[in-house]
């Protein structure tokens, strides 16, 4: 399942990212130009309706990211995001099953095939920033990828081809 995060600009305020879980709840986390950060929970019955909403010291934010298994890295990236319109944030993970694993990024050709862009690689407890062409893909790895909808979606399915012909 591919999880899609979808970006709000919030005017005076600063930025929302919103998620949809399998189950149906909808959350996010608005994040404050002052640096506050915010989890919100939404109202099951109104999706524009706020069911919960729990400042977050950045402490606790790090601590739930960590007990998530998740990175802060999208949002080092939301200042960019805000800066390029369309611009889209997504995290793929490289299934066993991969032609590129144990091969070099730049085997995958994600920039020149799909016009997306590999910005970094979350491997269990590190975070491998803008890694080089010769940079090795594990199964399980997970490719931070910047782009448009259509580039996002290639390079999806770039990694989840078992052809290296793609």
């Amino acid at each position: 399942m591919r999880v899609r995060v979808e970006q709000t600009a919030l005017p005076g305020i600063g930025v929302r990212h919103d998620m949809m879980t399998e189950s149906g709840r909808r959350l996010g986390v608005v994040s404050h130009r002052s640096g506050q950060r915010n989890l919100v929970l939404y109202d099951p019955d109104d999706p524009d309706g706020c069911a919960a909403d729990i400042p977050l010291t950045d402490d606790e934010a790090t601590v739930l990211a960590d007990l998530l298994g998740a990175s802060l890295i999208l949002g080092q990236l939301s200042g960019l995001r805000e800066q390029a319109a369309g611009l889209l944030t997504e995290q793929i993970v490289i299934p066993a099953s991969s032609a590129y694993v144990d091969r070099p990024m730049g085997d995958a050709q994600i920039r020149s095939r799909t016009g997306a862009s590999i910005v970094a690689v979350l491997r269990a407890d590190e975070v491998i920033v803008s890694p080089a062409p010769a940079f090795r893909f594990k199964a399980g790895d997970v490719v931070v990828v910047v782009g448009n909808r259509q580039g996002l979606d290639g390079a999806s399915a770039t990694f989840a081809n078992d052809d290296p012909a793609g």
